[in-house]
């Protein structure tokens, strides 16, 4: 039996917001993108909206170099208010691409990997069988009941970056020295693989004591109201456009989370001055206005796929998910263009493994979007070598209502596919 699917806002809401421009529904939250031509621009709809928030319905905003995403409770009110407030600053919305990509876990004891995936990660329980990123930025993970086990190696695996601290406590709740080829490997009961990573200081300047480089850069600024929030993402905008080094500027009612983006902190040869230099710019510039860093929520998610053909495997992830190469040499990562959902990486498997080939994963990824963008996924998953597991509309839901369906790829990894 597979794990009950995300649920979706009601038919109400839906109804409701079919008629918002602007809008759409990604699971149970209403997401809006709108372009900007800098994240000083980005930040201003964030000071904007902070001076009309009331303390119980602060959007989530995640700032980028070319636009802000917003996600609310699906309150047609009060995406009439961000939509009015965003054209009023010249800002134009695209609800193209509007995604959640998560993790899907099964087991024939779904309560016992669940318990090692909370505490590896340090997320939440959501709700019965899901948990959750408590700031909403690293990818949900869901647990199903297999009715047999499935003994061999997964074909998928995550990595963990986190504060060298945490990992040692983690290592220690579980009682299970790290193994692998880094020396980094957790594994559940069903030997599902996470390299749990320390990371370390960005520099040994005190001037950026606050980050941390966990594959990415991060440093993270607890805040006690909106307008403290709005105040440091436009001084981190200002300062990263002044910069020409985007940002990840992800803003919360808990507070402000700024990310490099993977590997963009460091070059070849250790980390970039000149992200150093900025890094303690913004250090400062969150110091002045009376904040201090918390470490304790820094955390960095990746997904890794093995695969014999990785080219094939790889085109087919890039073209169903949208998702852009990374253009260095060497590396065969995937990245959202919008730097919204995670990094998806590929290592070579070897050909003469064909059990592990046969057997279906007890990891796969889900990809929530709007239920008008899901033939597109279809589409382009096909075009790319990949074949329709399943799919059908949610029972006594119109033709435009939720949908689910299950596409494989070439070498048969699984990507779970659900329609708002």
């Amino acid at each position: 039996m597979n794990a009950e699917p995300h649920s979706a806002a009601g038919d109400v809401d839906r109804a409701e917001f079919s008629g918002l421009r602007d809008w759409r529904l990604v699971g149970d939250r209403g997401s809006a993108w709108f372009d900007a031509p800098s994240q000083r621009a980005g930040a201003v709809l964030i000071d904007r909206l902070a001076k009309t928030a009331q303390p119980d319905r602060w959007p989530d905003f995640d700032l980028r170099a070319d636009g802000v995403r917003v996600r609310i409770a699906p309150d047609p009110a009060e995406a009439q208010l961000v939509s009015t407030v965003a054209a009023d600053l010249g800002l134009r919305a695209d609800p193209a691409g509007l995604s959640e990509l998560g993790l899907v876990v099964e087991s024939t004891d779904p309560a016992a990997v669940q318990a090692f995936w909370q505490t590896v990660l340090g997320y939440h329980e959501q709700s019965v069988g899901k948990l959750a990123d408590r700031l909403r930025r690293d990818p949900p993970v869901r647990f199903g009941r297999l009715a047999a086990p499935r003994p061999l190696g997964d074909r998928l695996h995550v990595d963990v970056g986190a504060p060298s601290a945490r990992v040692d406590s983690v290592r220690d709740l579980l009682n299970q020295p790290p193994h692998g080829p880094f020396g980094v490997a957790l594994a559940d009961a069903d030997g599902n693989k996470v390299d749990l990573c320390p990371g370390g200081p960005l520099s040994s300047d005190s001037t950026t004591s606050d980050w941390q480089t966990l594959f990415s850069a991060v440093a993270f600024y607890p805040t006690t109201d909106a307008g403290q929030a709005a105040a440091l993402a436009a001084a981190v905008a200002a300062l990263a456009d002044e910069a020409d080094r985007p940002l990840l500027v992800d803003v919360r009612p808990e507070g402000v989370m700024i990310d490099s983006g993977k590997d963009q902190w460091e070059t070849m040869t250790g980390a970039d001055p000149q992200f150093v230099q900025l890094a303690a710019r913004v250090q400062s510039a969150a110091r002045a206005l009376g904040l201090a860093a918390d470490p304790a929520a820094y955390r960095f998610v990746q997904i890794g796929i093995a695969a014999v053909d990785v080219p094939a495997v790889r085109s087919f992830w890039s073209q169903a998910l949208g998702y852009e190469y990374d253009p260095r040499p060497m590396v065969t990562d995937l990245y959202d263009p919008r730097r919204l959902n995670p990094v998806i990486f590929f290592q070579d498997l070897e050909a003469d493994d064909a059990d592990r080939l046969q057997q279906a994963n007890r990891l796969q990824l889900e990809l929530t979007v709007p239920a008008e963008a899901v033939d597109a996924v279809v589409r382009r998953g096909l075009a790319a070598g990949g074949r329709l597991v399943a799919g059908q509309r949610v029972a006594g839901q119109r033709a435009d209502g939720p949908y689910e369906a299950t596409l494989a790829d070439p070498e048969g990894n699984e990507l779970r596919l659900l329609g708002s």
